[in-house]
């Protein structure tokens, strides 16, 4: 059976932004339960200024996702178009796309943590010394770059509803393990599946947390590829260079800046490409040092 080839015309029929205003309502509920309960229970897990950074950054990032679905869809078809394969559209294709999407996912995380350049796109979801639900709004309005790590699923042949909506369930997942308030599960659960415990390691700058627990929804890959981390010691958030900022558009660029700043002082291509594709400044073992006395103080002040 010949492939079907697909036009720009039949993939502006999917909308990947329809789930996220769907279900929406039901996460700014949820936003205020918790917010409800860290007052109830002096947790302070939410302040002022940073939700509305939160919210701020969040809100444009989805209208910016309207705006760009056309240039999204133009690559998902190129590539969907150019590969030979075609996986049929079925309830199974669901299954085996949220596993190969996961996967690589995983990478594409991973990589977000270990590059300059793609910690950029990833950094502002970091920023935050809070640790709650809305932190899952953080999301960059350059992130839409790192659907480049996608396309081997796009090229495997994956329907484009199919690769859409696995794609926009995998974000939504990320929404409930932000929080403090839901301890760990049941062992079963803990160890297939990315939890809250799980993620509030990964967005830790304790030195034994960092970089570790990249799973989007499965915690397995970690496992697999040696970076999980049991949480143990009390997490502490942000990032080790704090950027003491509450202005979204200064949380998303501060590091763009940064690399290209660095960048007009490169004497070389070797240079140039350390800059963009070394490990992230900010995430450099011996500036985490010369910052630990500082957060340790911090920790005792409180």
């Amino acid at each position: 059976m010949l492939k079907e080839t697909l036009t720009l015309e039949d993939l502006q029929n999917y909308d990947f932004t329809t789930i996220i205003w769907f279900v929406a309502p039901l996460m700014f509920f949820f936003v205020g339960l918790e917010f409800y309960l860290s007052r109830k229970r002096n947790l302070q897990l939410y302040s002022g200024k940073d939700f509305l950074a939160s919210l701020s950054i969040g809100l444009i990032n989805v209208a910016l996702n309207g705006f760009m679905k056309v240039g999204v869809f133009i690559f998902f078809l190129f590539f969907y178009n150019l590969s030979p394969l075609q996986i049929p559209f079925t309830w199974w294709s669901f299954i085996l796309c949220f596993f190969a999407l996961d996967f690589f996912r995983y990478w594409a995380h991973r990589m977000a943590h270990e590059q300059r350049f793609w910690w950029s796109t990833h950094v502002v979801h970091h920023s935050s010394v809070h640790y709650n639900f809305s932190v899952s709004f953080r999301l960059s309005w350059t992130q839409n770059l790192k659907i480049i790590f996608f396309l081997p699923v796009i090229l495997m042949g994956f329907h484009p509803l199919v690769f859409l909506i696995v794609h926009q369930l995998e974000v939504l997942y990320q929404f409930w393990i932000h929080t403090e308030l839901i301890k760990k599960l049941p062992k079963p659960i803990e160890y297939i599946f990315t939890t809250p415990s799980h993620h509030r390691v990964h967005h830790s700058i304790n030195e034994k947390y960092i970089d570790k627990n990249y799973g989007s929804t499965l915690i397995i890959w970690d496992r697999i590829f040696n970076t999980f981390q049991q949480e143990e010691e009390q997490p502490i958030y942000g990032i080790t260079k704090p950027v003491n900022s509450y202005n979204p558009v200064y949380l998303v660029f501060h590091e763009w800046v940064a690399i290209f700043k660095d960048l007009r002082r490169a004497k070389s291509p070797k240079m140039a490409w350390q800059i963009l594709f070394g490990s992230p400044v900010d995430k450099d073992v011996e500036d985490f040092k010369g910052e630990k006395k500082a957060i340790n103080k911090n920790i005792k002040s409180n």
